[in-house]
């Protein structure tokens, strides 16, 4: 299993496209991985013939795994002698109560199964319990361990009212959730799917002061401006260019807070949402500023296929400091999307709709199309008089086309 991302450990055979006794070319895709964020195959290392295939369908393997055996000719089999994976380095999270999401490893289940008991009921030298803790909020150690088992996080029990002290959840409450899931109906999260709920609770549980501003865009000035253009880009690529132009002229508008250090990016790269089976992926235009709509159109193209496939790789949608999100497409006329965990800012465009605007030449209403545009952004980055002047000038920028 090769490395398919800095922080991808593992991934789930879903194709073989060969069998033993199989002739294979040098660098041919052999076998399908899915990872949290995409499919991507798997090809051999030189010619030769299949000898054996180790793994088996849907199942999980980590990187560095033999998936199978090639013959190949004795000067390939020297170059491409089996190497031991480095063992992978875990840190050992500490327990805090009431932090949202805190994994626990196998190390931390044995402290926790050493100390016994389940810790319910209050404990001399124990930490205290707010009266007015609410929820799944505070949970014994048991009940974190039980969690960690079945791989629940905070999010997942939060309808829960804990019957313990301080409504702290016990083990008797997981087990009765538990009980009451089971016989509904239910299936796997694919693996896509799982990756977008991760992406959206790192975003939610970081200390993200999220703020969202919006106003209203004439967009027949887009759409008058793609009559002339071949291929003809979609309004939500306009935005995506408008956005790029204006993070060039203020740069500090998309500049990260980490610590106390505000870390400005070198290349305005702007993600893309794009629809997948059973998710969302959001690859990385490189350089957006410094591309035309003519190729910001036809990267777009090859995006939504690749997207359909699942096959946008990870380094595709690694970095960028800013999203535009197209969520006019299914008929929305107003959003407040949420930031990535890695980035500060989305600008979410809604559906156009006709609209009597004042003509002051005319003297009249005439009608026009309008989209409502909404700049959802992380607060201790950049304050709403900064947004504000960055959707302003985005907008000013989708209003005169020929700028971009």
């Amino acid at each position: 299993m090769p490395q398919l991302g800095e922080s991808i450990a593992e991934a789930t055979v879903v194709d073989i496209k060969v069998k033993p006794g199989d002739e294979i070319a040098d660098d041919q895709e052999i076998i399908d991985v899915e990872t949290n964020k995409a499919v991507m195959g798997v090809t051999t290392p030189c010619k030769g013939k299949i000898a054996q295939i180790t793994v088996q369908l849907k199942e999980t393997y980590p990187v560095g795994a033999v998936l199978g055996y090639v013959e190949a000719s004795e000067a390939d089999a020297a170059r491409f002698a089996k190497q031991e994976p480095p063992p992978l380095q875990r840190e050992v999270a500490e327990e805090i109560p009431a932090r949202a999401d805190q994994e626990i490893t196998p190390a931390r289940q044995k402290k926790i199964a050493a100390r016994g008991g389940d810790g319910d009921g209050a404990r001399t030298g124990g930490l205290p319990v707010p009266a007015a803790a609410k929820g799944a909020t505070f949970m014994s150690p048991r009940v974190r361990a039980r969690m960690a088992e079945l791989q629940l996080t905070n999010a997942d029990l939060a309808g829960i009212m804990g019957s313990g002290a301080g409504n702290r959840v016990t083990i008797k409450d997981l087990e009765n959730f538990l009980q009451k899931i089971e016989n509904q109906t239910a299936h796997e999260a694919s693996a896509i799917r799982a990756g977008v709920a991760d992406a959206m609770r790192r975003s939610w549980t970081r200390p993200l002061p999220l703020s969202t501003i919006g106003s209203s865009v004439n967009l027949e000035p887009v759409l008058q401006d793609r009559q002339s253009r071949d291929p003809k880009p979609g309004p939500g690529l306009y935005a995506v260019r408008a956005l790029a132009l204006a993070l060039a002229e203020t740069p500090g508008a998309a500049a990260k807070l980490i610590g106390n250090r505000v870390v400005q990016s070198n290349s305005i790269d702007v993600g893309i949402a794009v629809e997948a089976e059973d998710g969302i992926m959001v690859p990385v235009i490189r350089a957006a500023d410094k591309t035309s709509l003519a190729d910001l159109t036809a990267k777009y193209k090859d995006l939504v296929d690749l997207g359909r496939q699942r096959r946008i790789s990870p380094d595709m949608q690694a970095g960028g400091v800013a999203t535009v999100s197209n969520f006019g497409t299914f008929g929305m006329e107003w959003g407040t999307p949420i930031p990535l965990p890695d980035q500060t800012l989305l600008l979410g465009l809604g559906a156009g709709k006709k609209v009597p605007s004042w003509d002051e030449e005319k003297h009249a209403f005439v009608p026009r199309t309008e989209a409502q545009i909404t700049l959802s952004f992380d607060h201790r980055s950049i304050d709403g008089g900064g947004a504000g002047r960055l959707l302003k000038r985005v907008i000013e920028l989708l209003e005169t086309p020929k700028k971009l």
